[in-house]
């Protein structure tokens, strides 16, 4: 029965959740304007470790979102992932980030494009289908009224970034879920355990964050 710590900060969403089997035993998060990752992000792993009456000791694995996102905020919890992996001597496991943002939405049909803010008209994007199967590759790209116009599925739009293309993207083909906000570790719990079970870790020593971008500005 493994146990796996997921931390998740790639965007404003201080996010932690504590998982057995792949399933959410315990999730602390907090999303504010000013970051409070670094404060709060070692506060939530102790608060929940106590509530899940769980040791250090008794962790499995470690698992991070990986971005892209926030470089501050990406450095955080890789850093702190990398230490208690390393610490421990357990695995450490990465997620991508806007899978997590697409896996809070079910749909029977269409496309699932989660957005993470990347400053002005830009965001970091991917395309998902209903199983949460990438069929387009993540990018940063710059959103007008001719975004997507090859594209005649229905497009479920989710995350931070939607907000400023709503009076974009107009077509009937949009559908904005804005109350999918910012990825969340919850949504880790499945996917990190099974990347343990399948044994797909990243190494300690050299795994780096995804950051897409040399650094994202959050203003």
């Amino acid at each position: 029965m493994p146990i796996i710590l997921n931390i998740e900060t790639a965007t404003k969403n201080c996010s932690v959740a504590l998982a057995k089997e792949g399933k959410t035993i315990v999730c602390k998060e907090l999303a504010t304007e000013n970051f409070s990752h670094a404060e709060k992000l070692h506060v939530f792993i102790e608060q929940i470790l106590v509530e899940s009456d769980v040791q250090f000791s008794e962790l499995n694995a470690i698992a991070v979102s990986q971005g892209p996102g926030s470089y501050t905020g990406l450095r955080i919890g890789v850093s702190s992932a990398k230490g208690f992996s390393y610490a421990l001597n357990i695995p450490l496991i990465a997620v991508d980030t806007l899978q997590l943002l697409a896996k809070q939405i079910t749909i029977d049909k269409g496309i699932i494009l989660p957005m993470i803010d990347a400053r002005r008209m830009e965001v970091f994007s991917a395309m998902y289908d209903s199983n949460y199967n990438q069929i387009r590759a993540t990018q940063a790209e710059i959103i007008d009224k001719s975004s997507y116009h090859e594209i005649s599925e229905t497009i479920h739009l989710v995350g931070d970034g939607i907000g400023k293309f709503i009076n974009t993207l107009t077509d009937e083909k949009f559908v904005f879920h804005n109350e999918v906000i910012y990825p969340s570790a919850n949504e880790m719990s499945a996917l990190s355990f099974e990347k343990f079970q399948n044994s797909d870790f990243v190494d300690v020593a050299y795994f780096e964050p995804f950051y897409l971008k040399d650094f994202l500005l959050v203003k």
